[in-house]
Parts: structure tokens; C-alpha cells; sequence
């Protein structure tokens, strides 16, 4: 029996040991860690403007609809771009759904950006990505949105191809996936010069 108890109070105190450095220590030490050296990411990845407005994420697409906004990827994540419910529509190739929705989403596409009916659409304009909360849209499909944009706003095209291209992001450490456009830095931008 009393081999039994040792057994038992090194059993308990091995698992309050652990518990106290896995679920308070560690755990700590990481925000800490998090803090310090990467602040922003730690935080959410915030835009924030000099006012203090919080006006989303540089991680999370927002949907945008107004012929002025460069538009985002669709989403398939709950009522569009919700994060907590943050997935893809899950239709297989051989689903009629979704045979129905990317037609739509193509003409659609073609008719906003006065694009001919033939125009090839590049597909982050008619697909949802895997999380539906991606903010980035490719280049070749902001270039096709620009003169919708530049016109919506009165304001050269040069200028806009400038501000896509100070808000492309390059491909992961250089080599993993393609360069994408940011949406949102993007369209606040486009905001805040014709503001000005």
C-alpha cells in the first residue's frame, strides 16, 4: 500500500509540475517572446490609421462591392469573409453548384470590368480560396479591375498600376506561390488620395 501512494504523490505532482509550465509557464514565455519581437503579427497584423481606427487585417479579406474598390477573392466562409466560420464551399469538379456559380461569377466579372464575353478571367476572381479569408488577389486580376477603378475615381491609370504595385506582395521568402495584391492596404490607399 505504501509503494502504492508513493506511486500516487509522484504521479500528482509530475502532473502539477507539467501543468504549471505547459499551461502558465510556457505558455507566457511565448507572449512574451511574441511581444517583443513581432509585435504587429502578434496582434493580428492591425491597419490602423493615424486616428486610431482600426479599419481590418492585412491577413483577412473584406468584401467590397462599390465600383471605386478593387475587389476581393469571393468567399466562402459563413455570410462572406467571417472568420469564425473560415472554409471553402467544398463543391467537387463534377458539381453542378459549382459549374453554376463560376459561370455566373465569370459573366458577372466580364460585365463590371467591361471585359468582351470572351476575355479570359483569372480564377482567384471566380474562386473562393481553401480558408475564404484570403486578402491578396493576383495581379493579372487587379490590372483587369484598374480601369474600372481609375475611372470610378477620376484618376489616371498610371497612378493606380503605381499603387498596385506598392501594395503587391512578393511570392513567400521569394520562391513559395506568386506575388498577390493586398486588397485593403490597396483600396484605403485609393482612399485616402482621393480624399486629398
Amino acid at each position: 500500500m505504501k509503494a502504492f501512494l508513493t506511486e500516487i504523490r509522484g504521479a500528482v505532482m509530475s502532473t502539477l509540475i507539467l501543468a504549471v509550465v505547459c499551461c502558465g509557464i510556457y505558455p507566457l514565455v511565448v507572449f512574451g517572446l511574441g511581444q517583443i519581437f513581432f509585435r504587429d503579427q502578434a496582434n493580428g497584423s492591425l491597419i490602423v490609421d493615424k486616428a486610431g481606427t482600426i479599419h481590418g487585417s492585412r491577413l483577412l479579406g473584406q468584401p467590397f462591392t462599390a465600383e471605386k474598390y478593387f475587389q476581393a477573392r469571393p468567399s466562402a466562409a459563413g455570410n462572406g469573409y467571417d472568420a469564425t466560420s473560415s472554409g471553402g464551399s467544398n463543391l467537387g469538379p463534377t458539381s453542378s453548384n459549382l459549374v453554376a456559380t463560376l459561370t455566373q461569377r465569370v459573366a458577372d466579372y466580364r460585365a463590371q470590368n467591361k471585359l468582351t464575353t470572351n476575355a479570359p478571367v483569372p480564377a482567384d476572381a471566380v474562386t473562393a480560396s481553401g480558408s475564404g479569408l484570403d486578402p491578396h488577389i493576383s495581379v493579372a486580376n487587379a490590372e483587369l479591375q484598374m480601369p474600372r477603378v481609375a475611372k470610378a475615381r477620376n484618376l489616371p491609370v498610371e497612378t493606380v498600376l503605381a499603387l498596385i504595385r506598392a501594395n503587391t506582395d512578393s511570392a513567400g521568402l521569394g520562391i513559395f506561390g506568386e506575388p498577390g495584391v493586398n486588397v485593403l492596404p490597396l483600396n484605403l490607399t485609393l482612399d485616402g488620395l482621393t480624399a486629398k
